[in-house]
């Protein structure tokens, strides 16, 4: 998917993971009882943010990347009919590998 969002500082833009529709025994969930992700995959990451002393500072990750991030991080935005996050590299807890 080409996206035309590029972070700023320590900004991800993800795509959430969304969780399956049917339980594992077979039952139908309906989207009010779906949670809310907390996986993704990064689809654009920001230059890092600067130091005190101006320096820039790498993100620890990477575009294409899959992150389990906090269950509210990020502000939801829509864009081509698909949910997207833009949320800073703090909010993500780690990559999974």
């Amino acid at each position: 998917m080409a996206i035309s969002i590029r972070p700023l500082g320590d900004r991800v833009v993800v795509e959430p993971i969304e969780q399956e529709e049917v339980t594992s025994s077979g039952l139908y969930l309906p989207e009010t009882a779906k949670e809310k992700p907390q996986q993704g995959v990064v689809l654009a990451a920001g230059l890092g943010r600067r130091d005190d002393d101006g320096k820039r500072i790498d993100m620890d990750v990477k575009v294409g990347d899959k992150i389990l991030f906090a269950k509210y991080a990020g502000t939801e935005v829509k864009m081509d009919g698909k949910k997207l996050l833009i949320m800073k590299e703090a909010d993500i807890l780690g990559v999974i590998d």
